[in-house]
């Protein structure tokens, strides 16, 4: 079964540190000059005005095959040694896909022929629109399991670690995307709208460790967000 939550915008506080994070000003860095951060406070106002925010989602059970190297989730199988440390202890996963929307991806596309400037600023407050909206779920249900004594790990993507972004349509698939949030994928493996995300959860009885999920244990070296 394939369930869809709707977030009302209000119960989604803009991040503004987070947003200039990925518009590059990071918070121990020199702010941004005052024309710079008035242009960034106008494309939030006009970004705030036209996101919405959708989640489709489902539950599956995971299956551990005799070789010890291969999951089976429910929707898809992989090898991928880092979603296998992510997701131990675990004997259940939710899978997701969450959208902010077409519209930010057109106001990008008009602005990246007039002004360059606002239609980057534009791409990093989508960025922080949906990482947003993906906590808010987590939340959600991290809140909803912990009620049943369970636990849940950090959300894992396609393409982080060597977990293959090609798995991208599997999650279509089995989420019916397009028809539930309206969200599609290309078979470059782009999705649209832009500002979307798939990932899963991991579910079980014991609770996350700290030092099972840090940067240091990732496979992906070269990530930009790498501590």
């Amino acid at each position: 079964m394939v369930y869809t939550r709707i977030f009302p915008k209000e119960s989604l506080p803009f991040n503004q540190a987070e947003a200039l994070r990925y518009f590059g000003y990071a918070k121990n860095q020199t702010p941004p000059p005052k024309e710079v951060q008035n242009l960034f406070d106008e494309c939030v106002k006009e970004a705030l005005a036209v996101c919405s925010y959708k989640v489709c989602y489902a539950s599956f059970d995971i299956l551990r095959e005799e070789d010890g190297k291969t999951l089976n989730l429910g929707f898809t199988k992989t090898n991928s040694k880092s979603l296998l440390r992510n997701l131990a202890g675990c004997d259940k996963i939710i899978a997701f896909c969450a959208t902010v929307g077409l519209d930010i991806d057109r106001l990008i596309n008009r602005y990246s022929a007039i002004s360059p400037g606002k239609a980057y600023a534009l791409q990093a407050i989508g960025a922080e629109r949906i990482e947003t909206l993906c906590n808010a779920f987590n939340g959600q249900i991290q809140a909803e399991y912990a009620a049943q004594g369970l636990f849940t790990r950090p959300r894992f993507s396609c393409g982080y670690g060597d977990f293959p972004l090609e798995i991208q349509k599997d999650f279509f698939a089995a989420l019916d995307c397009a028809r539930k949030i309206g969200v599609t994928v290309t078979d470059g493996l782009f999705m649209s709208p832009s500002k979307s995300v798939t990932a899963l959860v991991g579910v079980g009885k014991t609770p996350c460790t700290e030092e099972t999920h840090k940067c240091s244990n990732c496979y992906d070296q070269n990530c930009s967000f790498r501590e």
